[in-house]
């Protein structure tokens, strides 16, 4: 897959960027780390993760330099403000596992050891106002999310507030925890993973487009990208898995889908990705790919075959 305005690379050429990089995990740390459904393994840290993270230590300190020379023009002290990655792709194309293990390694460098990590799922509409808006069908498309509030948490983290909050969602529950925070305290990194991240907030014909949209925050952008296919199959598995697993559970949102057999699982599964997933997908997030500073292309194993760079 050539793309204008990239630096392309196969998975060979790209593991021999990581120099002299470590490998700071373990199998037992990956194991942790790993989604459901996910087969990454140790190899595929070294050959995609190290040079990613190393990339992505010198575009830190980069910034940092720039940071620093725009404050001693300024004749203020040197601020600390956190370097943001935003991670974007298809539902159950593995952004968590990316971002996870991202977090991990890019953790045990020296100079930037707090690195949070916080989803976009948290800047849902909680469902009582989704369900009023009869938006329930689209929960995940553009419309589903409180921009607003995403754009005002990083603009404060930006600004160096000493504490930013951001709203928990439980995948359990499927909905917004109301009495739930998470504490975001001046990080050295964050990683924002999310469907939505690299959408560029376009209004509706006759509406004026929004003067400031969330990746206008963002250091560094990731998009993960895979054949539809196999992302239909990858949704298919986790599904599956899930029904045997979490679905069982009363509590679940999904536990009516718990005794669906073999076939109906499937086929269940397979009508929510081609009468939502997928439409988002090729509405809403595939059209930004190109938009990311780096795009991994998974093969149909889920090992990264492909990688492309952008060149400005």
């Amino acid at each position: 897959m050539a793309l204008p305005g990239y630096i392309s690379f196969a998975r060979e050429d790209w593991a021999e960027l990581r120099s002299n990089t470590p490998l700071t995990l373990s199998e037992d740390d990956l194991a942790v780390l790993r989604g459901l459904n996910e087969r990454t393994s140790l190899t595929e840290v070294v050959d995609i993760y190290l040079p990613l993270s190393r990339l992505l230590n010198l575009q830190v300190r980069a910034a940092r330099n720039l940071s620093g020379v725009k404050d001693a023009f300024l004749g203020r002290l040197a601020g600390s403000r956190p370097y943001v990655i935003a991670i974007a792709g298809s539902v159950a194309v593995g952004k968590s596992t990316l971002a996870r293990i991202l977090q991990a390694l890019m953790a045990r460098w020296p100079d930037h050891p707090r690195v949070a990590l916080v989803t976009t799922d948290g800047f849902l509409h909680p469902n009582r106002i989704l369900q009023e808006r009869e938006l329930m069908h689209r929960k995940g498309f553009p419309e589903s999310y409180d921009l607003k509030r995403m754009v005002q948490f990083l603009a404060d983290l930006k600004a160096g507030e000493a504490e930013v909050r951001a709203p928990v969602y439980s995948h359990h529950a499927y909905d917004i925890l109301p009495d739930e925070w998470q504490t975001v305290a001046q990080p050295d990194v964050l990683i924002f993973e999310g469907l939505n991240v690299l959408q560029t907030g376009a209004s509706a014909a006759g509406q004026r487009p929004a003067s400031v949209i969330i990746s206008d925050f963002f250091d560094f952008s990731l998009y993960i990208d895979a054949e539809e296919a196999d992302i239909a199959s990858w949704y298919v598995d986790r599904f599956r898995l899930l029904q045997r697993t979490a679905f069982r559970n009363p509590s679940s949102y999904f536990h009516h889908y718990r005794d669906l057999s073999p076939e109906d699982s499937v086929a269940t599964a397979q009508r929510i990705w081609a009468e939502i997933n997928l439409v988002n997908l090729r509405e809403n997030i595939l059209p930004t790919r190109e938009r990311a500073h780096l795009i991994l292309k998974k093969r149909a194993d889920h090992a990264i075959g492909e990688i492309h760079l952008r060149q400005v």
